[in-house]
């Protein structure tokens, strides 16, 4: 499962982007989009690196893949996208090892989805202290958590385009060729009255034909398909 637009871009909110290594509060080495060594994509921060905004997002899309892979290995509970991405913020920023040993996960797949919300906020901490950036991020992956995924409706079948994809009329044009046919195989076929009725039978079928055409024709240009 992948993490929606919704989830990166929080991420990216409150990660913040540095493209110069720097220490977060818990003392770890850090750059780009948060990324750290732990994250396991080939970088390993370190006092005076320096990176540009293309690697910087490069790390990132590795990284977040990486936790959606984590984090969807270890729910059991239905999710839907919105949930999920709260899931994988929540890994990005507190690790994997504290995620699955997280309370939220657990009670995630008990099905309890308001006790997970709950001790989502629980997360708020770094260095003992509760930090004010924390508290808002945890509020917006609640946030996130709780928003409800837009139901896409199914596509409906498209209608005729034109008169000429209408069953009626070409059953229509059909009869009336049919007609034609008729009329001639009756000229070459019989003789005297037979032929007369048959002619007359042709030509009673195809001005039905045609009359059926033309309000068919009246009905689609009045818009009634």
């Amino acid at each position: 499962m992948k993490v929606n637009k919704a989830g990166i871009d929080l991420i990216k909110e409150f990660e913040g982007l540095k493209l110069e290594a720097y220490k977060c509060p818990a003392g770890v080495w850090t750059i780009g989009y948060g990324t750290t060594a732990r994250a396991g994509v080939g970088i390993k921060p370190e006092a005076g690196m320096v990176i540009t905004e293309a690697e910087a997002e490069w790390y990132l899309e590795q990284s977040v893949a990486k936790f959606a892979a984590g984090v969807e290995a270890v729910i059991t509970a239905p999710v839907d996208e919105n949930e999920f991405a709260a899931m994988v913020s929540l890994a990005y920023n507190i690790g994997m090892t504290g995620y699955r040993k997280s309370s939220c996960l657990r009670w995630l797949n008990h099905g309890d989805k308001a006790k997970a919300a709950a001790a989502i906020k629980l997360w708020n901490k770094a260095g003992g202290k509760v930090l004010a950036g924390l508290v808002r991020r945890r509020e917006a992956e609640v946030a996130l958590f709780w928003t409800p995924v837009p139901v896409v409706p199914a596509e409906a079948p498209q209608g005729r385009q034109s008169a000429v994809q209408s069953r009626t009329v070409q059953s229509s044009v059909v009869q009336g060729a049919t007609a034609v046919g008729g009329a001639v195989g009756a000229l070459n076929s019989l003789d005297g009255t037979a032929q007369i009725i048959a002619l007359v039978g042709c030509f009673v079928i195809g001005a039905l034909a045609l009359f059926i055409l033309r309000e068919r024709i009246k009905h689609w240009s009045a818009g009634v398909r």
